[in-house]
């Protein structure tokens, strides 16, 4: 339990998030579980501010807002900011695509950084995407998720089932996927399980194809949070292929169930495994995943040896240290 400022009492917080339940996706994902974490605070989400309840007669002022990514919620922030508080208790979190691609040019995403009175990033390699001048005000908020216990596998060289999960977008890569499949098809012991929905129908397409021509491959579309973690506990690897990421959640799920990673070295997924993780393929580059895909299957110390390096990193994702380092952002917006 953390303590609440007792000049205050507990707060009134709106987190602002572009995509609600229906979406699944990580925004989402990250609204709900800082909802439950800034307990014992006041604290609803919502698509858009002011919303129905921040205009109601009557209704008390709301005293922090956190606004999940730079362009998509740019309204709300600039909303906020011409509140007669004024940029009191404002927090931009850049979630993704906003940090390694908006704010480098879109004029909307850098008037939300200017007018914020703390930015969030959620991995340790993001403050170096942001403006010099703006790294003063900027912290590292890791994200978290429960920890499961490592289920029973087949060992390696038996069979490697592989998993990806993701929506099917451009900025999730699933077209390297597709061409590593290419590469295995004939291989004996693997297996790719794809869990996302084709947000892109062309992507979509190719998933059907890819399942068609290669049997090894296989797409389950779609699928509720909590089957999914049981996918990823059940999985030796998993596979993340993304061009551009703020801080998947599905890599902490994946560490946080003694499930070892393959992931494109790019500064969104070193900011999560660490620079000197051992599993990481050039973006892109379908056949040096096929390759660390091969190796998983026939080398059984070197999976263990990317299982243990991913188990050090496991304690930057507990739920105690997000909502440690949640109450001290919010402590700061109203001090």
């Amino acid at each position: 339990m953390h303590a609440v400022n007792a000049h205050v009492g507990p707060l009134r917080i709106v987190i602002v998030s572009p995509a609600l339940a229906d979406a699944n996706n990580g925004n989402w994902q990250t609204a709900q579980r800082w909802q439950s974490l800034l307990t014992p605070h006041d604290v609803r989400i919502v698509k858009t501010w002011p919303d129905p309840a921040a205009r109601r007669a009557g209704a008390r002022p709301d005293d922090v807002m956190l606004a999940l990514h730079a362009r998509r919620s740019a309204d709300s922030v600039a909303a906020w900011a011409a509140r007669p508080a004024g940029l009191r208790g404002l927090a931009v979190v850049l979630t993704g695509t906003d940090l390694y691609r908006d704010i480098q040019t879109d004029a909307v995403a850098q008037r939300s950084l200017a007018l914020a009175t703390q930015l969030v990033v959620l991995q340790e390699r993001g403050p170096e995407a942001m403006p010099a001048e703006l790294r003063s005000k900027t912290r590292v908020i890791f994200q978290s998720t429960p920890a499961l216990a490592p289920v029973h596998k087949p060992p390696p060289g038996t069979q490697l089932r592989a998993l990806m999960v993701g929506h099917l977008r451009q900025e999730k890569s699933p077209e390297t996927l597709f061409e590593a499949a290419h590469w295995l098809t004939g291989e004996s012991g693997l297996f790719i399980d794809h869990i996302g929905q084709a947000l892109d129908a062309d992507l979509g397409k190719q998933a059907q194809a890819t399942a068609a021509a290669c049997p090894l491959y296989r797409w389950l579309d779609g699928q509720p949070h909590a089957a999914t973690r049981r996918h990823i506990q059940r999985a030796h690897v998993l596979v993340h292929a993304s061009h551009i990421e703020g801080g998947a959640h599905v890599l902490m799920e994946a560490v946080c169930s003694g499930t070892p990673v393959l992931a494109s070295r790019i500064p969104g997924n070193v900011g999560m495994l660490g620079e000197d993780y051992a599993g990481y393929f050039e973006p892109g580059h379908a056949q040096g995943l096929a390759d660390l895909l091969r190796r998983c299957r026939d080398d059984a110390q070197w999976l263990a040896h990317l299982r243990a390096q991913c188990a050090l990193r496991a304690p930057l994702f507990a739920p105690a240290q997000e909502a440690a380092a949640l109450h001290s952002l919010v402590l700061a917006l109203t001090a």
